[in-house]
This record gives C-alpha cells, structure tokens and sequence, in this order.
C-alpha cells in the first residue's frame, strides 16, 4: 500500500523536511500495521532534525503516535485489527500516514482516552511518569522546581506533582506563559525577568528545593544548581534552550554536594513491562482527573515545517499535534 511520510534526508532547518509517498509491505513476525489517527510533535523531534541528536540518512521523524491496527505479523497476540494503539519512543517514523511498528512498542489505548491525548501526550506522560516517581520521587509535603511549566511536560508534571501532595514551584517565559501555569503551579516564576534561583530562595526560606526537573537546558543550569538545597538532585532531561556545556564535578560539591542525572525515557521504559505500566499509569492520572492534557495545537502532516518552526520559537504552548 501507498502512504504519505515526513522524511529527511540531511541535517538541517525545518526546510529539509519533505513529504513523501511511500509503499508499505505487509507486517513481519512481531510486527503491526497501524493506520494512524494523531502524531505527537515533541521537542526531541527538532533535535533530531537539527543534527543535535544525528540520524542515518535518509531518516523519518517522530516518535509517538495513535491509530487503529489494521494488520498483524505472526507471533503476534497481543494485538488485533481494530484495536486502538499508541506508541511513544523508539526509531523515528512516526510522522506518516501509516506505520509498521513492532508490537512490542505499543501500548492499548483505553477506552477514557481519545486518540488525541494517547498521540499528543503519551511521551510527555510517560516522561512525567518516570521522573516524579522514579528518578527521584515526589513524596507529599517537598516542594519542587519544574522549568517550562507552560510546555508539554511541564503541564503534566506539574499538575502530577500537586496530585501526589507536593507544592510545585514553575518558571515559563512571558506573562502569557505565566499566567497559563497559574493553573497548575503553586507559585510560578517568569525566568525572562526574575533570578528564579533568588525566588526560589526567598518562596523557601532559604532552603532551597530537594530536587528541579530541568528541561531547558543551558539557559536555566545554573540558576537550577542554585536552586537545590544541600544534596538535592538536579535532573536535566532536555535541552530546550541548547546543551549544557561541560564543567567540573567539583561545582556539584562546591554548591551542596549536590546530585545531577540525565534521564531518558527509553531507559526507564526498557522492558515490555516497565513500558506497560508507565503508560497505564500515566493514563490512570489522566482517567482521574488528576492530569488534563491540553492539546495546544494543530498542524496538517504537509505542514510540519511550520510545527518545528513554532515549536523552536517557544511560540506553543501544551501538546502539538499532526493531522496524518
């Protein structure tokens, strides 16, 4: 079968993305055929255009989406035609009408959740899952410091961290982004105008908090470090504003003999189990109520281009999505 697909084949600005028609075999043993109903945009797509994250060449791009099963390999069991299905992470590709994907990757999508959500926020979801309650779990009682606390990630977490009984300091760029994390966020700080390291003090006593959950990158590591209190944990787990450039452990020591881990998904996902239960985790928050994802946009495939655009000029705010 012919199917329309976002690929790249050099590194570069969202002008080398190009669509494209496709032939698409039968599912292989293991495998499924899912024709797709919503794509999720997320920032790491960008990195992976850019080169930041390389790719072989030519390369798809996307890692989480939502459909309908349309045909299985042999060996598969788990999985049916007409199932709704999710996926999030893996080998770039989601960006595309139709999709082959092994079924070890997918998740069911329950009946409480819509296509949008399960393609829009599983990634995020599942991102907020593993850093609340297993890189460093939120216990009620902490307050913690979660950059970009209008974005995709942050929105979850936030709303996450309250729910399980923490008081949840956000920063965001702009008064609009500000006002949007108001929702969720017991006190938000605007990072373009304010020291946050200096709020955070203050909202503190002095204490600081026992752990950040940085996604910004370069531009918030710092103010992140100064943040923690003795032996707290800064977990960086993207690269919003660019890389953090290299320094010497001893700044860990000089400001608390402090913790710093870079988490990934994949990793916290690793085996058919861990996936299964950190995304119907993630959608049992959602189910009670005590995280509503907001899709903030949406994008037609052919204009991914312009998605990427957005995305990079901080100009979106929630979930993005595409429209196969």
């Amino acid at each position: 079968m012919d199917t329309q697909v976002i690929r790249i084949h050099r590194h570069g600005d969202p002008d080398v993305l190009q669509l494209e028609t496709v032939t698409l075999g039968s599912p292989g043993a293991g495998e499924v055929l899912i024709r797709q109903t919503a794509i999720g945009v997320n920032f790491i797509d960008t990195y992976h255009r850019s080169g930041l994250y390389p790719l072989p060449m030519p390369s798809g791009l996307g890692q989480e989406a939502c459909g309908v099963v349309e045909a299985v390999g042999d060996g598969v069991k788990e999985f049916r035609p007409g199932d709704r299905v999710a996926y999030a992470g893996g080998t770039p590709g989601a960006y595309a009408q139709h999709r082959i994907v092994p079924a070890a990757k997918l998740v069911p999508v329950p009946e409480a959740i819509s296509d949008d959500i399960a393609a829009g926020t599983l990634l995020r979801g599942m991102t907020a899952q593993y850093l609340l309650k297993r890189t460093f779990p939120v216990k009620a009682g902490m307050t913690v410091l979660i950059h970009a606390a209008a974005g995709g990630v942050g929105q979850i977490a936030c709303q996450w961290a309250r729910a399980l009984g923490a008081t949840v300091i956000g920063t965001a760029g702009g008064a609009e982004k500000c006002a949007l994390a108001s929702r969720w966020c017991d006190h938000v700080i605007d990072y373009r105008v304010d020291d946050f390291a200096a709020r955070v003090s203050e909202i503190t006593g002095g204490a600081g908090v026992p752990v950040v959950y940085d996604g910004v990158g370069a531009v918030t590591f710092d103010g992140s470090l100064d943040s923690l209190s003795p032996r707290g944990m800064l977990v960086s787990f993207g690269n919003a504003s660019g890389a953090v450039p290299p320094f010497s452990p001893n700044l860990l020591a000089q400001k608390g003999s402090l913790f710093l881990t870079r988490p990934t998904l994949g990793h916290y996902t690793a085996t058919r189990d861990e996936l299964l239960d950190t995304a119907e985790d993630y959608f049992t928050a959602v189910a009670r109520g005590h995280v509503v994802a907001d899709i903030g946009q949406r994008f037609a495939l052919a204009d991914v281009a312009l998605a990427h655009r957005e995305l990079e000029a901080r100009r979106t705010t929630g979930s993005t999505l595409l429209a196969p």
